[in-house]
Parts: structure tokens; sequence; C-alpha cells
């Protein structure tokens, strides 16, 4: 419980009516959640305005009412605090409602297109390995220490956010690896939020059904930095021709990290095989469990943002050999002599750097078939590219369905052969059922061979219609690979 007047230190608002020093006992911002002494913060969605719910929070027993336009009816036992940007400070609002975690413990934020859960959660076992205290906020879950949580959202509701943040200085947590999306950064869910270093992985197309051009998606990711204070750093990846975009205005410290560029931190692959990475930074070889070229990123960020906190050198190095995969994330299953693959991988820029990795351990004697499809209701856009790519990049590529939603799934597969090649049709089959697919695709290959199933990752779901059906890819290439003969 709080008091509303503390809830409003550093809150911009406009106007009050109403008692301030009444307590609060909870904060949200769905009307139906709501219960005595709460307060209802009133946010415009794309799909519903907040607004509109206001008499239902206060017949529900809320006590106060954020809002940025004052409701025609006025209850007189209610207090309206009326604001310029309800989101920004129902932010701000629900970290001092739990005193403010971010400040108690070094938080760190990963964003980018491609490579921000994987960064995270490397970071996440590196200070678990050497029994520090830690906590991640990722795409596949939340923990605390050995705690798991699930999680829908790559960057939680602002409450939730600063609800575990707060579970974590309660349990003693040094370091926090957060991933930051672009929406939770335009929605100001991590407005108000003290970050320690914010790194940047890359960019590429996605999400530009949200965004609407790519250059509304630089901005988005750059304003995370812009508002890092003089006491953070800013890590970015100087490969990435977007990098100095990120960071031209920031007032954090800059360092950077790179494979190709001159850079703070820089990483040379020495080898590079299914069993893992070989690679060499800052003179120290490191024989990782890794696979894949474009994880080198991966763990180089991980071994800077760890030297950036001061950690010894020599136990990030030894740390980073002993990391596993993380689910969904370019994970190897070997049965029968046959290699499976399943990633994450949903973009264009993600799929080619999966493929071209993939390349390298494929011989001339053996094939590389690929199981890809595109979500429904999303980025329409990079639906043709991930077609050419799959097609152009693989010996056998097969297009299927891949939580359509509310879409055809038969349409989204002939949006994505509109990307293919004329010289690549052959090449190309179309089964709609994924299980289906991800059989085909174990029939059609031999040993030595590998079969890589893209987009879904660590999901055990598929979203089809409204129904939300149990699946998961590792679960079902692991199952017909143990049965090829």
């Amino acid at each position: 419980m709080k008091k509303l007047d503390y809830l409003l230190l550093n809150i911009n608002t406009i106007k009050i009516l109403g008692d301030k020093i009444i307590d609060i006992e909870s904060i949200t911002n769905n009307s139906e959640k709501v219960s005595e002494k709460s307060m209802f913060v009133a946010i415009k969605g794309n799909n519903s305005d907040g607004h509109n719910y206001i008499d239902q929070a206060i017949l529900n027993g809320a006590k106060c009412i954020v809002c940025q336009i004052l409701p025609e009816k006025i209850v007189n036992s209610i207090t309206y605090i009326i604001v310029k940007n309800v989101r920004s400070e129902y932010s701000k609002i629900c970290s001092n409602f739990f005193d403010n975690p971010s400040e108690k413990l070094n938080l760190i934020g990963i964003t980018g297109t491609n490579g921000k859960t994987t960064t995270a959660t490397f970071l996440y076992e590196i200070l678990k390995l050497q029994n520090i205290k830690s906590g991640l906020i990722s795409t596949n879950c939340i923990k605390i220490q050995d705690k798991k949580f699930d999680t829908n959202l790559t960057t939680p509701d602002s409450y939730e956010i600063n609800f575990y943040l707060n579970e974590m200085v309660s349990h003693g947590v040094e370091y926090c690896f957060m991933e930051v999306s672009s929406h939770s950064i335009v929605q100001d869910r991590i407005k108000g939020l003290n970050f320690k270093i914010g790194v940047f992985t890359n960019i590429s197309h996605d999400h530009l059904n949200y965004h609407k051009t790519f250059k509304n998606y630089i901005e988005a990711k750059k304003i995370f930095f812009d508002n890092l204070s003089s006491k953070s750093i800013s890590l970015y990846n100087s490969d990435d021709k977007n990098g100095r975009i990120m960071i031209q205005n920031t007032s954090s410290k800059i360092k950077s990290f790179s494979i190709h560029k001159n850079s703070d931190y820089k990483i040379k692959i020495v080898e590079n095989n299914l069993e893992g990475l070989v690679v060499e930074i800052q003179k120290n070889v490191i024989h990782s469990r890794i696979s894949g070229n474009h994880n080198a990123y991966n763990l180089l960020a991980a071994y800077a943002v760890c030297d950036l906190l001061g950690l010894e050198k020599q136990k990030i190095t030894q740390s980073l050999s002993i990391l596993k995969s993380v689910e969904g994330r370019f994970e190897v299953i070997s049965e029968n002599n046959k290699i499976g693959i399943v990633d994450f991988a949903h973009t264009p820029d993600a799929i080619k750097k999966v493929l071209l990795s993939l390349r390298e351990y494929v011989s001339e004697k053996n094939k590389l078939i690929t199981i890809v499809g595109c979500g429904g209701g999303r980025d329409k856009l990079k639906r043709f590219k991930m077609g050419s790519i799959s097609s152009s990049l693989s010996d056998i590529s097969i297009y299927t369905s891949d939580n359509p939603r509310d879409e055809d799934p038969n349409q989204i597969i002939k949006d994505m052969l509109e990307g293919v090649e004329i010289e690549n049709r052959d090449k190309v089959l179309v089964i709609e059922n994924r299980e289906k697919a991800i059989e085909k695709g174990v029939k059609l290959s031999n040993e030595k061979d590998v079969v890589v199933v893209l987009g879904k990752g660590h999901e055990k779901y598929q979203l089809i219609g409204n129904k939300k059906i149990e699946f998961s890819d590792k679960e079902k290439l692991s199952y017909y690979l143990k049965r090829a003969v």
C-alpha cells in the first residue's frame, strides 16, 4: 500500500481533482482487475480506449483515476489525475509503487532485431556460473535466480516489469538482464527505469506492420539510447550500418563491438562447426559450445557487458566456454546420423544468417532442408523476402504454417512464393500442416543432411484462429528424426 502523493512524485500532472493523501493498494490498466482502493490508469491502446472503462473501474472499487481526458461524469469520492501522456506517467507511477527497484540493482537492457534473447540469456547464465545473483526478463521467460516465470511479451507491461524487478531486489539480485523491444520503447513501458548498460545488437526488416516504415523502426530503437543517462554505457554493434545512428545523441558513455570494423571489443572466428565456435577475444581463445557465425556477435556482446561490469576476464572466458545453446536458438538435435536444427529466426536477416552458417556445415554431397513459414497478422512485406532467401540458400524448402492467427495460412504461403526465383521453384514444396511438413523434411533427408525448422524456436504452441494449440518444433523434429531409418 502506498499514499497517492508518494506515487505522484516526479509525475507530470496537468490537474488533480480530489484527495491526494488516499491509500492505493494496487495499480492496473485493466478495469476487470480493479479491486478496492485501486488506481485505474486509462490507456488508449490500438484496440480499445481505457477512458471508456472508467465508470466500470469505479464500480469495481477504484479510488483514483489517471487519465488524459477528464470524464463528463465526476464522482466526488474519486481522485482524478489528469496527465498529458498516460503511458509515460503510468510507467513512472509503477516504479514509485515498488520504490523504484531499477535503482537498487544493475539493470542491463538489450535491444535489436535479432540476438536479444540469446545475449540476455548468455549474460544471465555467465553470472549464474560465477554464483552472482542475477535475474532475466526475456522472450523465453522471466527468471529470478533459479525460479522461472512464463511471459507472453518480449518486454512485459510496466507494472509487471517493476513487480519482477522488486522481487529480484527482495531476493538479493545484483544484476538483471532485460530484452527491450521496440514496442515497449514507443509505448513507454520502460519509462523511468534506470539502465546501467544499453546494448544494441543489430537492426533489420521487422515489425513494419506496427512501425509502418523502417525509419520509424530505427527511430524507435534509438529512443532507448537517447534516454540513457550520462552515468550509463551504450554498447553497440559497429558492424551494423545503423549502429552509429543509435548512439549519435546519447549522453551515455559509448563502447563498441564488432567482427569486421575497429572497435573496443573485437572477435575473430577461428573455427565454426556444429560442435561449437572457436573464437578469439582480446587474445583469449575460447572453445565454445555455441554454433553459428551469427552467434559470435552474441558471445562478444556478452563478453563486453561482463567486462564493463568489472567481472574478471579469466572467469568470463571460462564461463563462455561452458555456455550451451539457448532453447530454440540454433538448437542442435542429432539422431540416426541426421542433424536437426530448431531456431527462432523469423525475419529475413535472421533466416539468411542461420542458413549461411548452416551452408558451411553441409558438404556438396549433402542437403540443407529448410521448413519455414510466416506469422499471420504481422508484417506482410517480409514474406516474399523470407521465401526468396530460404529457396535460394536451401537445397529443399518446405513452406508451411506458422502462427497464422486470423489469416488463411495458404494465402500467407502464396505471399512467400512470390519471392521465389524461377530457377529455385523446383526446390520448393508446400505443406500447410506444420507437423506434416517437419515429417516430410526428415523423410527427404539422408545421413549427414541438415533439417532446419525456423520461426517458432522455444514456443510450445501454434496460434490458429482464436485457438492456442499445443505444438513444439523441437519435440516434433526430435520425434521424426528418431523414427527415421
